[in-house]
């Protein structure tokens, strides 16, 4: 191979050569300086060409992924709703049901007075506890209050917790179980109570099949006759509470007070009109020491039970509640007048609802 010549036609020895691109690659002090003719040409456009310029010859840059902005923003809204329903839960379900009243705290103690007024608003299909005290009630099993659990006679306090929990759960079943509010048979209800307190047992099985005044399901349960009644919406409101002391023999007596209203249209379809049937139940539980008392684990004995009942039907019994619609004769309530929503006044002021009809002073 030819040696190579330098500018001035002298020739440059290949080791000379070799150490030249060893020391030009390496960047030595004395390296050639002289830009080469690709960094002339990227200067050149760098000039010429305005915003960011070219990737290096060597560099990559990933593409950065699209960002997934509908799924963070669904997200997000998903996080504040969980944030929401923790700090006010009862809260949440009311902007399901078309309510916009804020939510009472629950009740601790006995009310000394009738909730305030409420502006006089018809209550629709879409908001049924409009213009009601309801409105502003905690829902379902959620506006039964049970107190803190202490031992009581033979009861440990674990049990007596227990036993509230239960107390609480033939509220739910005998109440707000929508197969049983649309006139089925109370079963879950029924289980909870002593097989071998017989008249309760003989009240039970005579009141369904044969309503009458002394016999019938409405002193213990809340139904409505499908082909009559339709619920409107998926929720009851409820405002009340469990007490608790030893009864006799040791026994855990439970007292329940609680508050149902129950919105409800024609099962037809007829028009739009809704009604709020209102019942305020008293039920008194006594879970017995089975060393004392005839009874099976996990059930308890009816002490006493009354009602007051409004919007809720008169005639002979159906053993179902019978709202008035329109202007329903048959059903239409013309005794004593109750405000159904004043809890200070004690259950059953005016009579239950099976020796006479009351009617509301408000719905």
């Amino acid at each position: 191979m030819g040696a190579d010549k330098e500018p001035d036609g002298s020739s440059r020895s290949d080791e000379e050569w070799d150490r030249f691109l060893r020391e030009s690659v390496a960047g030595t002090a004395d390296s050639p300086k002289e830009p080469s003719a690709r960094a002339r040409d990227v200067a050149k456009r760098l000039r010429e060409e305005p915003g960011p310029g070219p990737e290096g010859w060597r560099s990559y840059t990933p593409a950065r992924p699209k960002r997934r902005t509908g799924l963070y923003v669904v997200g997000l809204l998903a996080s504040l709703m969980l944030l929401v329903v923790a700090l006010a839960p009862g809260r949440v379900v009311d902007l399901f049901t078309g309510d916009d009243s804020p939510q009472l705290a629950p009740e601790t103690t006995g009310p000394t007075q009738a909730p305030s007024a409420e502006a006089a608003q018809r209550p629709t299909l879409d908001k049924p506890f409009r213009g009601s005290p309801a409105a502003s009630w905690a829902s379902g099993a959620a506006g039964i209050t049970v107190p803190k659990a202490g031992a009581v006679g033979w009861m440990s306090a674990a049990e007596v917790e227990r036993a509230l929990a239960r107390s609480r759960d033939f509220l739910v079943a005998s109440g707000l179980d929508r197969a049983v509010l649309r006139g089925e048979r109370p079963e879950k209800a029924i289980a909870l109570i002593n097989p071998h307190q017989k008249d309760v047992q003989d009240f039970l099985k005579t009141s369904f099949r044969t309503p009458s005044e002394k016999n019938d399901p409405l002193f213990l349960f809340s139904r409505f006759q499908s082909s009559h009644t339709h619920l409107v919406g998926d929720v009851v409101k409820t405002r009340g509470r469990l007490t608790y002391r030893e009864g006799e023999r040791g026994a855990l007596q439970v007292t329940a007070d609680v508050t149902f209203v129950y919105p409800v249209t024609r099962a037809d379809g007829g028009g739009d009109e809704v009604v709020r049937t209102i019942a305020r139940r008293e039920l008194v539980l006594s879970w017995d020491d089975p060393d004392k008392v005839i009874t099976e684990p996990g059930t308890f004995s009816i002490v006493s039970y009354k009602y007051d009942v409004t919007n809720g039907g008169c005639g002979a019994p159906t053993g179902y509640f019978t709202p008035p619609f329109g202007t329903d004769d048959e059903t239409a309530e013309t005794g004593p007048e109750i405000d159904p929503y004043d809890r200070s006044v004690p259950v059953g002021q005016a009579g239950s609802a099976g020796d006479e009809c009351v009617r509301a002073t408000r719905s």
